[in-house]
């Protein structure tokens, strides 16, 4: 597994601790780091990940309710809603990290950490959302 999927997948974890038990971001950050044995390189991108979906998250849950059709961000699985969490803020304020890149590695994160229907749910909703952002520089 490449690092950057193991960094999604510990973003998705930190974010779904953050979203359960609301903890302030260095002290949910502290506590990662003492009790994962990730490598830093890991560790680095997953942080800077949680990071930005963070300080973002107004801006990633309005797009992620825009394209949400009957879901409220409340009725959602939370699994779920940390892996659209963590995609949308890629693909919103992610410029080095293709559109394509994005949305295959959310679907490949919910397939592991969701339920049966999480890979689909989660590729809908970013499908829509990515359909609202123009290409990145050297997309095409």
């Amino acid at each position: 597994m490449g690092v950057r999927r193991e960094g999604r997948e510990l973003a998705l974890q930190m974010l779904y601790s953050l979203d359960i038990n609301p903890l302030e971001q260095r002290e949910a950050l502290q506590l990662f780091r003492d009790n994962t044995r990730a490598p830093g390189n890991v560790r680095v991108f997953a942080e800077d990940l949680v990071a930005g979906v963070v300080a973002n998250l107004a801006a990633i849950d309005g797009a992620i309710e825009a394209k949400s059709k009957n879901w409220a961000l409340g009725r959602m699985a939370r699994v779920d809603l940390s892996i659209l969490r963590l995609a949308v803020y890629e693909l919103l304020f992610r410029p080095d990290i293709p559109k394509n890149v994005t949305i295959n590695e959310a679907i490949e994160v919910a397939k592991k950490f969701g339920t049966e229907d999480s890979p689909a749910f989660v590729n809908g909703i970013l499908d829509e959302v990515a359909s609202t952002i123009p290409d990145k520089e050297g997309q095409v």
